[in-house]
């Protein structure tokens, strides 16, 4: 366990708080002390309510002292990223159009971790309405990666990892449509995980100007933290519990080392960068010498650049509203349903005879940052070749566009001293069996490791 109580996981922070080892106000404290001297650096946290927090703490230390029954995430300084509503607290999606909203509740997912205990003390950068693989827009300017401000903490929940990364936050909820939580663990070196579409609620999420009352098709809600234990802990309590439903996860069948682990790690329709396939390689053999079960090579039955390009269109009809000039059918929207329903049938095929899937998150690592241009006319360069901005998402939408769970865990750092993480995709439903096997696979690694911003 680190000296720094502002980089222990939640999980830690919530033992020393129980065992008054530390109170509630003296964290929060402390990681107001760090947001007042490292978040000028790197933009992370843009909106702080520091007073309703110095209050919420002062209670929760009252609660403590008093023996009364407390919550699992009891006293616990947390920010939130700001495509989420959060009741009397500015909430924009990172768009001028909401520059003054303050919304009157909170999203389902806000409201759960704030009844579990959670003190929300501030909100977290994005692009606009959530629609780059960047942190940026003209209100709140750019976030920088805290291993390196000069390259982007990925996107859209850029600010969110960026916090979590750098000891400003005990956790973060990001949002993931097309890979906003898994590019920015990746990138910033913590774990991430986007539930299974539709186990968790996903009301309360502004991607425009009129947003919040509807569940978008593919995007989902879920944890940014610094270990495995904290994304299983606060995707319990994120969980729909709306009648009539109640979502219960399985557990993993037997020892982690008994699952089937696939590896699915470069391919020509999205050749991947040389220093981000040394690390996902890596993590591999690594499970695999540690007597875990990697069978090696395996895929499902798909063309991946047509069931990327499918995820793509997918992607892009689910936010149309955010989006000026639209041209777009309910029945374009139900024919790409349908061609969606088949790869969904070919992913259950393959995981009937494998447990887990790794994949890389992305092409390449953190990038410089890139604001001029269009999302369609960017490029980026990789192993000598120029290729298109939007190969970003080829590996993450094949995954999201089939409604799977992922888990994306810190493994270690490229050539470049740049985070690299690696997708582990599990059948619809496997949520703790990749979230498990995430923590087990990063502690292999060397598990979260602060930037050194952090330990300023």
């Amino acid at each position: 366990m680190s000296d720094d109580p502002a980089l222990w996981t939640t999980s830690q922070q919530v033992e020393a708080i129980q065992m008054a080892k530390i109170s509630s106000r003296e964290l929060l404290e402390h990681y107001i002390a760090r947001i007042e001297r490292l978040n000028p650096k790197i933009n992370a946290v843009i909106t702080t309510d520091f007073a309703r927090a110095r209050s919420n703490a002062d209670a929760a230390d009252a609660a403590i002292s008093e023996g009364r029954q407390t919550g699992p995430l009891h006293g616990i300084p947390a920010t939130i990223k700001d495509a989420l509503e959060t009741r009397d607290l500015r909430s924009t999606g990172g768009a001028t159009e909401l520059s003054n909203h303050v919304p009157a509740q909170d999203a389902p997912v806000v409201a759960a971790v704030r009844d579990a205990g959670a003190n929300i003390m501030g909100k977290t950068n994005l692009p606009r309405w959530s629609m780059d693989i960047q942190a940026y827009n003209e209100m709140f300017g750019h976030t920088g990666n805290p291993w390196n401000l000069e390259r982007i903490p990925g996107g859209s929940s850029g600010g969110a990892a960026a916090a979590v990364a750098a000891g400003l936050s005990s956790f973060d909820i990001g949002t993931d449509i097309g890979g906003s939580i898994r590019f920015p663990a990746a990138f910033c070196g913590v774990f991430g995980h986007k539930p299974s579409f539709g186990i968790v609620p996903s009301t309360g999420y502004l991607d425009h100007a009129d947003g919040g009352t509807t569940e978008a098709d593919i995007n989902v809600i879920g944890p940014i933290a610094r270990s495995a234990e904290d994304l299983e802990l606060l995707l319990s309590i994120m969980l729909r519990r709306t009648p009539p439903w109640e979502i219960r996860l399985a557990k993993p069948s037997g020892e982690l080392k008994t699952l089937k682990i696939a590896t699915w790690l470069d391919d020509d329709f999205c050749r991947v960068d040389e220093s981000v396939l040394e690390r996902t390689t890596a993590a591999a053999d690594a499970l695999k010498q540690s007597g875990f079960n990697v069978i090696g090579d395996c895929r499902p039955d798909l063309d991946p650049r047509e069931a990327s390009n499918l995820g793509m269109a997918l992607v892009g009809a689910a936010m149309l509203q955010s989006r000026e000039e639209v041209n777009h059918t309910h029945l374009d929207w139900l024919n790409q349903h349908q061609a969606r329903e088949s790869l969904k049938a070919a992913w259950a095929r393959f995981f009937e005879d494998v447990d887990v899937l790794l994949m890389p998150v992305c092409f390449v690592p953190p990038f410089p940052h890139m604001h001029e241009g269009e999302f369609s006319t960017r490029t980026l360069e990789c192993n000598g070749e120029i290729r298109p901005y939007s190969d970003l998402m080829r590996w993450t939408v094949l995954v999201g566009m089939a409604y799977l769970p992922s888990t994306v865990p810190p493994i270690g750092l490229s050539s470049s001293g740049l985070p690299v993480g690696i997708q582990i995709v599990g059948k619809y439903g496997a949520d703790l069996t990749t979230i498990r096997l995430g923590g087990a696979l990063s502690e292999l690694m060397g598990g979260y490791q602060p930037p050194s911003i952090a330990e300023l």
